[in-house]
């Protein structure tokens, strides 16, 4: 809701497609959500391969939500930053630079995740 709008919020319907719009417009648009989900999917296909348990799958599946959602928030503030900012300001470049190290930080996380659960059904199970 806009402040100062009489307006009432959307229904839960509309809310949902709304979201829905937004997620597909950052697949369409965005490289970077393109290689996440390709990712995802990589990790999907190599967990089935090597038999993933019920609890390794459900870390895999939230590793790689967690990541599409973090990639998601930094499109929102770069997308944000560039209508607040749409000429070259050090502080706007500094904003989408931090925002996109918070991906880069969760993906490097995620990815020893990744490891020690692939190790761990290769070797140990």
């Amino acid at each position: 809701m806009i402040p100062g709008s009489k307006s009432d919020h959307p229904g839960f319907r509309k809310s949902f497609l709304f979201a829905m719009q937004g997620f597909r417009t950052a697949v369409t648009t965005e490289r970077n959500i393109k290689v996440m989900l390709a990712a995802g999917a990589c990790a999907v296909v190599a967990g089935l391969v090597v038999g993933l348990d019920l609890l390794s799958w459900a870390v895999v599946i939230l590793c790689c939500g967690v990541v599409i959602m973090a990639e998601l928030f930094n499109t929102a503030v770069e997308t944000v930053v560039d209508l607040v900012s749409p000429e070259f300001h050090p502080l706007a470049g500094r904003a989408k630079d931090i925002a996109a190290a918070a991906v880069w930080v969760l993906s490097t996380l995620v990815a020893v995740v990744g490891v020690l659960v692939f190790v761990n059904a290769i070797f140990f199970d």
